[in-house]
């Protein structure tokens, strides 16, 4: 999904401007304004939403270089939303799109999916976990305009880019399973799915058992805080790894054969792209060196995000795999 997707033959299409694409890209711009200007703020140095205490006030030079850093990946945001909507935005290389875009997906669906989770499980009962004894990280406000505005870019990026891919390669993905040229669907497909499939055990086996409420493999102090902010996250990487593998075998094995060959697509996109950035952000962070013995990842924890990342990629590199195969088709018919 990562990799080149070529375009049409004859003269690609033109994006239209027309109101649907000019809404959702004032909706993308304008989500961005409240975290960019909370970030500017802290990076001036105002302690705007952190209360005293808190771990992020310890080391301002390290804070504002990690804001920077997030000013530039959701300004990203707005170039994007450009790129989607402008006539040039058609001449833009398919892996210069198709890349960031996959990114945005993997970054924002869990949020997008996980805070109303999370909310609802509070009204519920389900609190966000003990942190007896430790002070708080961000004031609670903060939070909720932060993730509401990933809500919101989120649902007008995935607006626009649908609106986008449709119009520039919809012809690779129309018709049902059943309609898949055998081309597409060769043995090193399968077999990759397969694979993809057996890697995907181990950290869903863990997510599985550490959303069933097991604490083995938990660091103590995650495992001292587990709430129902925890449980709702660990059903997500559930829910993501079987729609990355899911999609991939509908694909791979023409399983569903009813189906419209958009679901497995969208499955092997939106489950790929969410286990690989957030299994590739949690083993990043857990690099980066933990004060307290206690918060370290374990192993398992470790075993997890890697593997998940590891699934996801293989999943998106199998879907590039197959679209490319399908572009390479519709030119041959098209010669």
């Amino acid at each position: 999904m990562t990799q080149s997707i070529a375009p049409p033959a004859a003269p690609g299409p033109a994006v239209r401007a027309d109101r649907p694409r000019r809404v959702l890209r004032a909706v993308a711009v304008v989500s961005c304004g409240p975290y960019l200007a909370l970030k500017a703020a802290w990076i001036a140095g105002s302690s705007l939403g952190i209360p005293e205490g808190s771990p992020l006030l310890d080391d301002r030079l390290t804070m504002a270089v990690v804001n920077g850093l997030s000013m530039l990946l959701d300004s990203a945001v707005i170039v994007l939303a450009l790129v989607l909507t402008r006539p040039w935005g058609m001449r833009v290389p398919a892996w210069l799109l198709a890349f960031p875009v996959w990114v945005a997906t993997g970054l924002l669906a869990p949020i997008m999916a996980g805070f109303p989770a999370q909310l609802v499980a509070r009204v519920f009962g389900g609190g966000g976990g003990s942190s007896a004894g430790r002070e708080a990280f961000l004031d609670e406000w903060v939070f909720a305009v932060v993730y509401t505005g990933f809500i919101a870019q989120g649902l007008a990026l995935g607006g626009l880019f649908v609106l986008y891919a449709r119009d520039r390669w919809g012809h690779l993905w129309r018709g049902r399973v059943w309609d898949l040229p055998v081309s597409a669907l060769g043995p090193a497909h399968r077999a990759l799915a397969v694979a993809a499939a057996v890697l995907a055990l181990p950290p869903l086996t863990l997510h599985v058992l550490w959303a069933c409420g097991v604490s083995s493999g938990l660091g103590e102090g995650r495992a001292a805080e587990r709430g129902g902010d925890f449980y709702v996250l660990e059903t997500l990487y559930v829910v993501f790894l079987l729609a990355a593998v899911t999609g991939v075998v509908l694909l791979a094995f023409r399983r569903g054969r009813a189906l419209p060959v958009p679901v497995p697509l969208g499955l092997a996109w939106v489950g790929s792209s969410a286990v690989a950035c957030w299994g590739g952000w949690l083993s990043l962070a857990s690099v980066g060196g933990v004060a307290d013995l206690a918060d370290r990842p374990t192993p398992p924890m470790n075993l997890a995000y890697a593997g998940q990342m590891l699934v996801g990629l293989l999943v998106a590199a199998i879907g590039a795999y197959h679209l490319t195969e399908r572009s390479a088709e519709a030119a041959r018919r098209a010669a």
